[in-house]
């Protein structure tokens, strides 16, 4: 490879994880938004000949990955949580019923998609983002006014910036954020606490979690518990609310997670742990992705990703724990 091309990819590069954040909050898919930068990059590599600079190399490449994920969206693609799809179902009535897995919104590890930035209030606004409750409401908009409102409200970028790369007005840009806006009001996710770092608070009740958890001992989980704090198992399309249902939950069916050990990692801005289940063969295999939310200091939700096969390797997650 020429040293002009070595410059090139390196420069493109750069770009590369808020890209994969950018498309992230676009798709709702880990996979198909690193997909997304792959076409985005390939494409870029291809047309650099041509890039004549009339604009920066990264809105040149952000323009290219808005119709990347603009023709995927167009597809019909749209992401959901079990609780976007169906009401909460009372613990007593609760049926396993999964859907395929293009429903679901996806988890994807902090490291993909949080570019390292100098100003705590921009890596605030980024982690916020990405929460999985966030990405969930963004879901709600049609491409591009979902488009617009990452542009405008998550990257900062300007109303004018923003009509150049989606070839239009910039009265048009400020009507499509107008609108994204209110639909985002009627959708508004829930407020989590920040998490980045980690206070004591916050350490000390991940502690207690994991205690809790790992002794099985509902007693201590309930009192962790939000009084109407969730929990989703995608790719089921079930969900639960209030610690009663929870712990009813986990005392019945769920009770296979009964002497379980938790790695912690994080995903979406979130606190997360890689749950791994007692194999009959001796020590531990996956069994979830559980990310948590975290609201005025109690767990507010719980999402339990059973897909490990796809999880763990995307996460760096051990194959096994021995005993």
């Amino acid at each position: 490879m020429s040293d002009v091309a070595t410059t090139t990819t390196e420069e493109l590069d750069k770009y590369r994880t808020e890209l994969t954040g950018y498309c992230y909050r676009m798709l709702g898919s880990a996979f198909e938004a690193e997909d997304a930068v792959q076409d985005t990059m390939v494409r870029a590599w291809r047309a650099i000949d041509s890039f004549e600079g009339r604009s920066s190399l990264r809105s040149w490449l952000y323009r290219i990955a808005t119709n990347v994920c603009l023709d995927s969206l167009n597809a019909g693609n749209r992401r959901a949580r079990p609780m976007d799809l169906t009401a909460a179902t009372p613990v007593a009535q609760a049926r396993l019923n999964a859907r395929p897995e293009i429903t679901w919104l996806e988890p994807v590890p902090d490291g993909r998609v949080l570019p390292s930035v100098a100003d705590p209030a921009d890596t605030a606004v980024s982690r916020e983002t990405v929460r999985l409750a966030f990405v969930a409401a963004l879901q709600h908009l049609p491409p591009k006014q979902r488009a617009v409102l990452i542009l405008r409200e998550v990257l900062a970028w300007k109303a004018s910036e923003v009509a150049e790369l989606l070839g239009t007005t910039v009265a048009s840009v400020n009507s499509a954020l107008q609108r994204a806006r209110a639909t985002l009001a009627e959708n508004e996710p829930a407020a989590s606490d920040p998490a980045n770092p980690l206070d004591e608070e916050q350490k000390e009740l991940l502690e207690r979690y994991v205690a809790a958890f790992e002794g099985y001992d509902m007693k201590a989980l309930t009192a962790l518990l939000h009084e109407d704090a969730t929990m989703s198992m995608p790719p089921y399309d079930l969900w639960l609310r209030g610690h009663d249902d929870i712990v009813g939950w986990m005392l019945g069916v769920g009770e296979v997670c009964a002497g379980s050990k938790l790695v912690p990692t994080v995903a979406n801005g979130s606190p997360a742990f890689a749950q791994y289940h007692p194999d009959p063969e001796g020590g531990y295999s996956p069994w979830a992705l559980i990310v948590l939310e975290i609201r005025e200091g109690m767990v507010a939700g719980m999402d339990f990703f059973l897909d490990t096969k796809r999880w763990f390797p995307l996460f760096d997650m051990p194959e096994r724990l021995e005993a």
